[in-house]
């Protein structure tokens, strides 16, 4: 089996995403799967999973190679909390499970790409910060996180990583650029795999904001 780079996004479907966000989310991951197949790097190397947030953790789409990625509709319930925290804790599990690591026969899979979208902030804090620290130790490629619209506290996400980016607006342009955002993110790890150690992002278009 040739080595793959596991893609793992993290995606908030707390009540507050129900409505036009979540259809602007489902619209954008359509966008990026696309522009990713596109890429023959990426479509010989990259396999993706989601998981989505809200009341609980799910795995919303175990690890599947790009090829065999078929997407259903993410859905958003009426209302409730945003457990972050139970989604970082899930993400270590998957991890544990799903990534090769490399021995003295064999290399392992390359390491792994991470994004992260809220539009709030983690009702679970405890567990949250709780996880950060596991989730440093596993040596990610890149970790990504994306506050969305002005209710989402990019505060918390700086705690997990010092490449947070916002979006102003919870609709479909928003979106749709920082999925497209992610997919040539993605593709230029896929290039880079095993080349630098930190994966280099491009740069973001008008809609999307570095918080430096």
């Amino acid at each position: 089996m040739s080595r793959r780079l596991p893609v793992y996004i993290l995606l908030d479907t707390s009540g507050s995403m129900r409505g036009e966000p979540i259809h602007s989310v489902n619209v954008g991951l359509q966008a990026m799967l696309s522009a990713l197949r596109q890429d023959p790097y990426a479509l010989e190397s990259v396999a993706l999973s989601i998981i989505t947030f809200d009341l609980e953790a799910r795995e919303y789409l175990p690890l599947t190679p790009l090829a065999d990625v078929q997407l259903q509709e993410v859905s958003s319930p009426s209302a409730g909390a945003t457990f972050m925290g139970a989604a970082l804790e899930l993400l270590l599990e998957c991890l544990e499970r799903d990534v090769q690591k490399s021995s003295e026969d064999e290399k392992g899979d390359w390491r792994p790409l991470m994004f992260l979208m809220t539009d709030g902030s983690p009702s679970d804090l405890h567990a949250f910060r709780q996880a950060i620290p596991a989730i440093k130790q596993c040596q990610f490629g890149a970790i990504i996180a994306c506050a969305a619209g002005p209710k989402a506290k990019q505060e918390y996400l700086l705690e997990l990583t010092d490449r947070v980016v916002t979006l102003d607006t919870l609709d479909a342009s928003a979106f749709t650029g920082f999925f497209k955002w992610v997919s040539a993110s993605v593709a230029m790890g896929s290039n880079s795999a095993g080349v630098a150690n930190d994966v280099a992002l491009p740069p973001p278009p008008a809609e999307i904001h570095l918080v430096l």
